[in-house]
């Protein structure tokens, strides 16, 4: 959910002269700069955002928002989890969870494959969310 939240966060941001710096994000999606980080990179190395190094660094989608599939995104941020720390192998687990888990899995993928970050931009309009305006267009005729 993190990692779609950062690309969508981007893509509803940013534009292709534009760009999101990582403070900014951090602010808007009320996370931590250090949680987001290793998930911007990880984007990054997927070239699902272009990452711009410097004072006026930041990130903008790697790619038109109508190409970057949800399970893109999701698949990053399920890779980039630490579930180490998780050791369910009890019976019910095997038998009723782990399966069950599957089916949401797939269900969930299939969806998720249908949808692109488009697609959300086209939902956050239907629900009145407007695209921030940027420094006004000034020129003399």
């Amino acid at each position: 959910m993190v990692a779609l939240a950062i690309v969508l966060d981007v893509a509803f941001h940013g534009s292709s002269e534009t760009v999101v710096n990582a403070a900014e994000l951090a602010e808007r999606t009320g996370m931590a700069r250090r949680t987001l980080e290793p998930l911007l990179q990880a984007l990054s190395r997927e070239r699902l955002l272009d990452s711009t190094r410097g004072p006026h660094g930041g990130y903008r989608l790697g790619r038109p928002a109508r190409l970057i599939r949800l399970s893109d995104v999701i698949a990053v941020g399920l890779n980039s989890l630490d579930d180490s720390g998780l050791d369910l192998s009890g019976r019910l687990q095997r038998a009723v969870v782990e399966p069950l888990w599957t089916e949401f899995d797939s269900q969930a993928q299939a969806h998720a494959e249908a949808l692109t970050i488009e697609d959300l931009l086209k939902r956050a309009a239907a629900a009145g969310l407007r695209k921030p305006v940027g420094e006004p267009l000034n020129f003399v005729i």
